[in-house]
Formats: C-alpha cells, sequence, structure tokens
C-alpha cells in the first residue's frame, strides 16, 4: 500500500520540491546554450556588467551545487525510509527499484538527448549505498566528510595539475625552445589541449554543433550520443559519483537525527539556516568575485577545480533545508509549500518534464531554439515552466494517487498494480515517522 498523503513527512516533499524546480536553473543552460557554456560560462558571458553576467552570478552564488545537493540529501533520506523500519523493503525490490531508476536515467540521457543526466548517477549510488542503511549517524557522517576531503583533494591536485600544463602549453606557444625546458612540458601541453579543446572552441565549430543539435532529431541524437558516454563513463565516475555519495550520506545522517523527518528545534533550524547561508553566500560571493576580476578564465570557472567547491555548496545546501524546515514549522508561505510538495510528490515525472520540454523547444525534434535565446533570456523560460509545475503537480494530484512516472516506477518495482487510493490534496505540516516517501 502506498504512504497516506497525511502521513507523508511533508519536510521532504516540500523540499524535494524545491530542489527538482532549483535543478532547472542549471540544466536550462546545457539545454538551451553551446556546449561550453555548461562549465565554462566565459565562453558566452563577458566579465562586463550584463543582465548575462547577473543571471550567471546569480545562479552561481544561490544555485550551482548546492540544488543537486538538496536532492541528493533527499535521495539519501528516501533510501533509509525504503530499506528501514517497521515496513522496510528487501534487497531485491530496492535493487529493482534501483535498476529501473537506471533505465529511466538512460532513457533521459539518450532519447530525451539530455547529457546532463543525473538519474543514472543517482540509481549507482543507491545501490552502493544499502550495505549502509543500518550504519549509526556518526557514522554516516564520517564517511561523508571523508568522501568530500578526497573529493576536495582531487579537485586541488586537477588545477595544480592543469595550472601546469597550461603555462607549458603557453610557453611553447611562445615560442620557447623545447630543448630549454623541462622533458615533461611537450606532454603536460598537450594534456593541457585535451582538456580545453571542448571550452575553448571557434565560430566554426559553435555553428557546427548548433546545425547538428537545430537541423532533425536524428541529428541531435548523433551529436548528444558522445556527450553522454563522455559523462557517463568518465565524469560520473571521477566527479559526479563522489559528489552524490557525499551528499547521500549526509542525508542519510539527517535523517538519522530527525532534522530531515522535519523534527529539529527552532533553535537548531534557525542555526542550520543561519550558519549555512553565512559559509555558503561567503564561499560562493567570493568565488564568483574572483571569477569575474579573473575575466571568467576556463581556470577560474570550472567548478571541478575549486577548492572551496564542496563548502559553497554545502552551506547553501544547509541553509536552504534549515529555511524551509524553518517556514513549515512557523506555517509561512502555506499555499506556496503547498504546491512545491505536490511537486515533490511527482519529483520524477517533473524532472523528465523538463528533458521533454527542452527536446521540444531547443532540438530539431521541435523549435530548435537552441543558441537563439542569450543566459538571462533562458531564464525567462524557466519561470514559465515553474510556474506550469507549480499549477500542474496540484491539478494532477487532485486527480491521480501517482505521478504518471511514479505510478510507472512503482508497477515496474513491485510487478503488481498499486493500490488504488483516492486522491486527496497534500495535507499540512505535521512532522511524524514513515517507513516510506
Amino acid at each position: 500500500m502506498p504512504t497516506p498523503p497525511a502521513d507523508r513527512i511533508l519536510l521532504l516533499d516540500v523540499l524535494r520540491g524545491f530542489a527538482v524546480l532549483g535543478i532547472l536553473l542549471m540544466n536550462i543552460v546545457g539545454f538551451g546554450l553551446p556546449s561550453p557554456s555548461y562549465s565554462h560560462p566565459g565562453f558566452d558571458v563577458s566579465a562586463a556588467l550584463s543582465p548575462d553576467l547577473v543571471a550567471w552570478a546569480t545562479v552561481e552564488i544561490l544555485g550551482e551545487g548546492c540544488m543537486r545537493g538538496l536532492f541528493s540529501l533527499l535521495f539519501g533520506a528516501s533510501l533509509l525510509l525504503f530499506t528501514t523500519g517497521d515496513g522496510a523493503k528487501g534487497a531485491a525490490i530496492h535493487y529493482r527499484r534501483m535498476g529501473w531508476l537506471l533505465v529511466f536515467g538512460l532513457v533521459d540521457a539518450y532519447l530525451l538527448l539530455w547529457f546532463g543526466d543525473i538519474l543514472v548517477c543517482y540509481a549507482v549510488c543507491g545501490a552502493l549505498l544499502y550495505p549502509l542503511r543500518n550504519a549509526r549517524a556518526r557514522t554516516l557522517i564520517v564517511l561523508a566528510a571523508l568522501v568530500a576531503l578526497l573529493s576536495t583533494a582531487l579537485y586541488s591536485v586537477l588545477y595544480l595539475m592543469l595550472q601546469f600544463a597550461r603555462d607549458a602549453h603557453e610557453a611553447l606557444a611562445a615560442g620557447a625552445d623545447p630543448a630549454t625546458l623541462p622533458a615533461e612540458f611537450e606532454s603536460a601541453a598537450a594534456g593541457w589541449r585535451e582538456f580545453s579543446a571542448p571550452y575553448l572552441v571557434g565560430a566554426e565549430a559553435v555553428q557546427e554543433e548548433l546545425s547538428q543539435r537545430r537541423e532533425s532529431y536524428a541529428s541531435a541524437f548523433a551529436w548528444n550520443l558522445p556527450q553522454v558516454n563522455s559523462i557517463l563513463f568518465f565524469v560520473n565516475p571521477l566527479f559526479l559519483l563522489w559528489d552524490a555519495l557525499m551528499m547521500m550520506l549526509l542525508g542519510m545522517a539527517l535523517y538519522r537525527l530527525a532534522i530531515l523527518r522535519g523534527e529539529g528545534s527552532p533553535g537548531r533550524l534557525r542555526g542550520l539556516m543561519l550558519g549555512g547561508f553565512a559559509l555558503g553566500l561567503g564561499v560562493n560571493g567570493w568565488e564568483v568575485a574572483r571569477a569575474i576580476a579573473g575575466g571568467l578564465d576556463l581556470m577560474g570557472t570550472f567548478a571541478q577545480l575549486q577548492w572551496s567547491y564542496h563548502l559553497g555548496r554545502f552551506g547553501m545546501t544547509l541553509g536552504y533545508l534549515g529555511l524551509v524546515a524553518w517556514l513549515l514549522r512557523h506555517g509561512r508561505l502555506a499555499a506556496l509549500t503547498r504546491r512545491l510538495a505536490a511537486v515533490g510528490r511527482m519529483a520524477l515525472s517533473n524532472y523528465l518534464l523538463h528533458s521533454v520540454v527542452a527536446l521540444f523547444l531547443f532540438t530539431g525534434a521541435g523549435l530548435g531554439l537552441v543558441g537563439e535565446l542569450g543566459r538571462a533570456q533562458l531564464y525567462l523560460v524557466v519561470l514559465a515552466l515553474w510556474a506550469l509545475q507549480l499549477w500542474l503537480s496540484p491539478w494532477w494530484l487532485a486527480r491521480h494517487r501517482f505521478g504518471p512516472l511514479e505510478y510507472l516506477w512503482r508497477l515496474l518495482t513491485y510487478l503488481r498494480v498499486p493500490a488504488p487510493q483516492a486522491a486527496v490534496p497534500v495535507p499540512e505540516h505535521r512532522p511524524v515517522h514513515r517507513r516510506e516517501q
């Protein structure tokens, strides 16, 4: 039987809705701009004051990494809801559930042409974390901190290696005699050219990419295929897997500590909000100011090359968690939080709806508008899609027990038709313990 809506933990639903809408702030760049812009804002944004610079800086400070981080926290908490307690599901059901999430992710990445899909990574992490479902909160926090430290060390080493490689490239390009340089300069310079090639491209290469993505579904599919393969087999194992594991472990710990069950004291929630935002806004603001002062150089804006990256996103993630929990505890913005809860109950459907809309708007399967809108203009599309989902999700759940893909996922997981239940409105906040969400 599905969890009755009145018995769900509203905090998790609201946070999930907030996160799935927030993720679009970053993803819209991959959907609507040439691919170098996704990781290198200096490709399409100048350091001079402009709407595009303001849009990039605002999203970088308020959203980069932390919306994905918040979504990962909630995934970790949901794993415990699904696999522990009186209604715990066994290993077979859990791994079947993750297997179908993997399938949804592959459909998103390959067929819906979203090379930035996160579901494949989440499915793998969900499979890896199952043995830790009964771990204590302290153990989970230590593991999360260890993964964060190792990931930060990796980012720092990569930065130093690439800085050396760029210096070698620039020395050789300036006409330095290779015989007078260290023996490793030539191979290092080649490494820099390989790394920077996808981001430092000329107008002809950009036009070729846009033509492929605009022409037809088949041509867009052909362009997308190597991008997806690169992310699944290189970026995910090297970066995103550890990024997600860190936050999922923390989410499992925060659930064990009752914070993600909506049971934190008002003082703790306020401290989480203020402390998190102080750290996150401080670090992210410093990174943005430094990047602008450096002319939005690739080395200064590439997220996974910054030693401070996890500090900023960690602070903002906890800040948003504290803020939403505080709002619910005090009954503020009740109409908005109920709509966000509906979006969160349909998180899978809403996440994939982003890809469907982008497929129609930006690729040759539809209007082919990729590259036609500037960065700031794309956020008008985001606002429109947010408005649609904040209206559509409550409307759907007033008529159906599940979102369409949530229904399919449950059917495939349990291998039986979900028990029918009348649809009911999203409840008011009432923090309780629940077994499945």
